[in-house]
């Protein structure tokens, strides 16, 4: 992950956590003072940029705990502008579709954001997606069962529940906050088949209004990541599990 954006990350885990930073990139000049007002009332601190230079060169110099994206924008649309922001880092990022269809959604999870809400939106759905989002971030372990340890060895693959590292054949694997949660939810019971109902439920809790192509969507961008390991199986009509030592997913 090149240095700019790791710093201001680094900078981010040391602010209040009862005042996240928030970074808003949509050119209507006339929502983020009303959502900067609503956002305080929950204890965020939204900060807004009309364009994505600006936004980039503040997510660069500043210290953000989450953004959220407009798709339409002036120089980039937001898909664009979510794949640079993911050249860089793994900040999480939620995505404002103005029409609402479901392959702006999947496009947008397919390029790395981890959630999305279609415009017109109520702010407060807006804030629960935020703070699910950044509750996730600051658990000190994922959504597993108690018994998980603090780290997961297998065959080629390091997790540290703590650290939130992942290292595939000694090398680091960057992910971002929901690939990491979907990972340690299956190393934490290998073998086990959790439908996609399941993984949801555990990932996203109830306040977000989702749909299970999102779970494939991000089992496909995290098998990426992990080649050459094949460790995650998919049981037709079932669900997923993580395969430990097979040879390869099916």
């Amino acid at each position: 992950m090149p240095g700019g954006l790791i710093i201001s990350q680094l900078l981010a885990r040391r602010h209040n956590p009862a005042m996240p930073r928030i970074l808003l990139i949509d050119d209507d000049e006339h929502l983020g003072a009303p959502l900067a007002s609503y956002f305080a009332r929950f204890g965020c601190t939204l900060e807004s940029a009309l364009r994505p230079s600006e936004g980039l060169a503040r997510l660069r110099a500043g210290s953000f705990d989450a953004a959220i994206l407009d798709v339409m924008l002036p120089e980039m649309d937001g898909f664009a502008l979510c794949r640079e922001i993911r050249k860089e880092s793994d900040i999480p990022l939620i995505m404002l579709t103005a029409r609402g269809e479901v392959m702006d959604r999947v496009v947008g999870l397919e390029l790395g954001a981890d959630d999305y809400l279609p415009k017109p939106f109520e702010p407060r759905e807006l804030v629960a997606r935020v703070q699910t989002i950044l509750r996730r971030q600051r658990s000190d372990a994922p959504a597993a069962p108690p018994a998980v340890p603090g780290r997961l060895a297998f065959d080629g693959l390091v997790i540290d529940l703590a650290t939130r590292e992942v290292q595939r054949n000694g090398v680091r694997v960057e992910l971002t906050g929901t690939e990491f949660e979907l990972l340690a939810l299956l190393a934490g019971q290998p073998g086990k088949v959790w439908s996609r109902d399941d993984i949801l439920n555990r990932l996203r809790g109830h306040e977000a209004d989702l749909y299970t192509r999102a779970v494939d969507i991000v089992v496909s961008r995290l098998r990426r990541k992990l080649e050459p390991l094949d460790c995650i199986k998919t049981l037709r009509n079932a669900g997923y599990a993580l395969a430990v030592g097979q040879g390869g997913a099916t």
